[in-house]
């Protein structure tokens, strides 16, 4: 019986709970002055998107000049705001803070003042930006302090212990070494690295224990190893055992290094006092690692190298309606439309491992809809 109550207030109350719930999911319809948005209702479910735009002499308070907002468990997911349009966004600018207006967006004039992040420096010494008709000048940037350290060195036969991955140490970071097992390092087992201006000094050389293995030893550092073995046999040449250990290469400030190294086809993206970072030129790809550095000997570490990614159509006539007056460029895997002898109708050359493929002569809507081969 009391089973039988039960069941029907459930009926009756259920189905009441379950339209508070979806109710109170849902989002009103906002206000937007200067502006217009889609599609229009008086309340919006639970996911909705709705998008808007702003009039004349207005934009949105977000970059673009239209905007989507989503309705996300009765809140949507920013507010929609027309600003006047010699009005400023925040700005993105990375590893740097500055203070956030408080309406959002900063009036024509206004100037931000950047601070940078632990380990990091203004570049140029410029630290400020100004809201110049829409839009910021300048925006300053914030790159490697000069006194902060990179990855730490990879050392063979040892690992990093007590440390979370980071790709920046600040000046005085210290890393911990530990030897795998069946190795030490001056007859311990850990060591220590410690970030001073700018380089990390010199790391240990795990090498293997005498007990271990076949009674010889093998000293391993950085780079290369040596062998070296007792109780048989004697090291040919020298009719004696004798330890040595390979140098770790050291790298040094670049001006120890003299001229700067030429990359054909590529430009130095970024100087630093250890470094030089390479990027190739439009057209070109890049092969090998883009940083080269000075080693204590005054050379330069490997270059990169700038290869060739793009296929080239010399003028002439060419079948399927096409007639070339000018050498045309496509970039490697890019697709370029050219326009044929016949008007509105274009090809469609594509470059693929520097070879070239082009369609017939098509219209626009043909080539989006994938009919024209």
């Amino acid at each position: 019986m009391c089973s039988r109550y039960l069941g029907f207030f459930l009926l009756v109350w259920f189905p009441g709970a379950l339209h508070a719930q979806s109710a109170a999911l849902q989002c009103a319809a906002p206000s937007l002055d200067h502006g217009n948005f889609v599609p229009v209702k008086e309340t919006y479910s639970h996911d909705s998107k709705l998008t808007y735009a702003c009039r004349n002499t207005h934009k949105p308070a977000v970059e673009g000049w239209w905007a989507e907002i989503v309705c996300q468990h009765g809140t949507w997911s920013h507010t929609p705001r027309c600003i006047e349009e010699k009005a400023c966004i925040p700005p993105t600018i990375a590893n740097a803070k500055y203070t956030e207006a408080s309406e959002g967006w900063y009036k024509e004039g206004h100037i931000i003042r950047i601070t940078c992040d632990k380990g990091y420096e203004h570049k140029d010494n410029i630290a400020t930006a100004k809201c110049i008709n829409g839009t910021w000048s300048s925006l300053p940037m914030c790159e490697i302090s000069i006194k902060s350290c990179r990855a730490p060195p990879k050392i063979p036969h040892a690992i990093i212990v007590d440390q979370g991955y980071q790709e920046l140490f600040l000046e005085d970071a210290e890393v911990k070494y530990e030897c795998e097992d069946g190795y030490s390092t001056e007859g311990s087992h850990k060591k220590t690295l410690f970030c001073l201006a700018g380089t990390w000094t010199e790391g240990p050389m795990c090498r293997s224990r005498p007990d271990i293995g076949h009674g010889g030893s093998v000293e391993v550092g950085p780079g290369e190893g040596h062998s070296t073995s007792s109780g048989h046999g004697t090291q040919p040449g020298s009719g004696g055992s004798s330890s040595t250990s390979a140098n770790r290469p050291l790298f040094i400030p670049i001006e120890n290094c003299g001229t700067r190294p030429n990359v054909p086809n590529g430009v130095v993206v970024e100087e630093h006092r250890m470094y030089l970072k390479f990027q190739c030129n439009s057209f070109y790809k890049q092969v090998g690692e883009d940083t080269v550095s000075c080693y204590n000997d005054g050379s330069w570490s490997k270059l990169p190298v700038c290869e060739d990614a793009f296929c080239v159509m010399e003028p002439g006539h060419y079948d399927r309606g096409l007639d070339l007056s000018v050498t045309e460029y496509i970039k490697e895997g890019e697709t370029k439309y050219i326009p044929c002898t016949w008007p509105d109708y274009s090809v469609a050359v594509h470059c693929s491992n520097r070879r070239i493929t082009y369609t017939r002569c098509c219209t626009t809507y043909d080539h989006h809809r994938g009919t024209c081969s």
